[in-house]
């Protein structure tokens, strides 16, 4: 029913893909316009809108070395350098 279809961004003029999946969710949610902007553009919109991220530099739990986290840490939690957050979830 759906198929594949380039659209030149009306952003950055490249030709990007709107998939027949993309196309079925459209649909499935009652979208009445297709995408304008291609994935890079439409991220890069969101975070201009969304300002600049605050990040937080704090000592690492478990390690010590310093790790900065995008959330103001609280003193009753554990914060984890990245090396050390992933190692806990295995």
């Amino acid at each position: 029913m759906y198929e594949d279809r380039g659209i030149q961004c009306k952003e950055c003029s490249e030709e990007f893909i709107f998939t027949a999946g993309e196309q079925e969710f459209y649909a499935e949610r009652g979208f009445q316009n297709e995408p304008q902007r291609c994935k890079n553009c439409r991220d890069a919109r969101k975070a201009a809108a969304r300002g600049p991220r605050e990040y937080f530099t704090v000592a690492c739990a478990e390690c010590g070395g310093e790790a900065k986290v995008p959330f103001e840490p609280k003193t009753d939690r554990p914060v984890y350098c990245s090396d050390c957050f992933a190692n806990s979830r295995n």
